[in-house]
């Protein structure tokens, strides 16, 4: 595909005179071309619940949730699957992060690793990709023969295949069992799509990871019940989760909270149910991670 046809690389004719803009108008424009994206998200609101259906079978059956991607795409991939790990106490295997180039590409471009279709294919093969897992290929042009590379194959083993592209009719929805497509038009920098095409993707990539782990439990009510309290903020943090939780007082939120050994979700279990720390993780087990099935079996 021509590079010009991409409306990610078009002129926005509303920044025609951004270099003489005051940035009082710079910063209004800007912002004006963001409040565009959400709108852009909705209408792919379809195919981003499909996606996410699929990774939460994915994660039932075992499997790992892959992102790849080159430059900024990548990127964002890296860091969704970086911030899982703390936020839903997840092993970091369970969802990775690929960006061509390697993890060096995170802050040096790394020339020419995008343009490699079998780069993609050979990054996933040393992961061990197999038929239960899901590689989410995320490019804003559409086009990255990095993802193109890795998204096919994804298909020749058998994993489930998702591709996010910025771009109508993009060449990578060809490569993926469920394509995301958010056109989100000219960059107010021409180009740049690290602007509106990279705010597009973050959205994005947020319900995705975020969606699936509440079909897999990680998520009691509205609060991230498996949260790893690693420093003194989260600490604070899982303590005022099993108060909201539970609607305890803070007393008996540490108590809990010391007694499950740092568990927030075995904390909010013991609490609820009265059951042992022991027999809280045996009932936790058997209603699958979610708290409030077993909480509505005790009713």
């Amino acid at each position: 595909m021509d590079i010009s046809r991409l409306t990610t690389e078009a002129r926005n004719a509303k920044t025609m005179t951004l270099d003489s803009m005051s940035v009082h108008e710079f910063a209004t424009v800007m912002n004006r071309e963001d409040q565009s994206v959400a709108a852009s998200v909705s209408l792919a609101l379809q195919d981003i619940e499909a996606a996410i259906s699929t990774i939460i079978r994915c994660f039932d059956q075992g499997g790992r949730l892959f992102y790849i991607g080159a430059g900024t795409s990548g990127r964002l991939g890296v860091l969704d699957a970086a911030e899982c790990v703390p936020t839903f106490g997840i092993d970091p295997e369970m969802v990775q992060g690929l960006i061509a180039g390697g993890l060096k590409a995170m802050t040096v471009a790394v020339e020419g690793a995008e343009d490699d279709v079998q780069l993609g294919a050979e990054d996933l093969k040393a992961r061990g990709l197999s038929g239960t897992d899901t590689v989410v290929g995320i490019a804003a042009s559409g086009r990255t023969p990095y993802v193109i590379g890795g998204l096919d194959y994804a298909r020749q083993v058998g994993a489930a295949t998702i591709s996010l592209a910025c771009n109508e009719n993009a060449e990578i929805s060809r490569h993926a069992g469920i394509s995301i497509e958010v056109p989100v038009g000219p960059e107010v920098l021409s180009g740049s799509t690290r602007l509106k095409a990279g705010t597009a993707q973050k959205l994005v990539l947020n319900m995705l990871s975020t969606g699936a782990m509440i079909g897999i439990g990680k998520v009691y009510e509205n609060l991230m019940v498996d949260v790893r309290p690693t420093n003194e903020k989260l600490v604070e943090r899982a303590k005022r989760i099993i108060q909201e939780a539970t609607h305890c007082d803070e007393e008996a939120a540490e108590a809990a909270f010391e007694a499950s050994d740092h568990d927030v979700k075995l904390s909010i279990v013991m609490i609820l149910t009265g059951l042992s720390r022991q027999d809280a993780s045996v009932q936790l087990r058997k209603a699958g991670g979610f708290i409030s099935r077993l909480v509505s079996s005790e009713d």
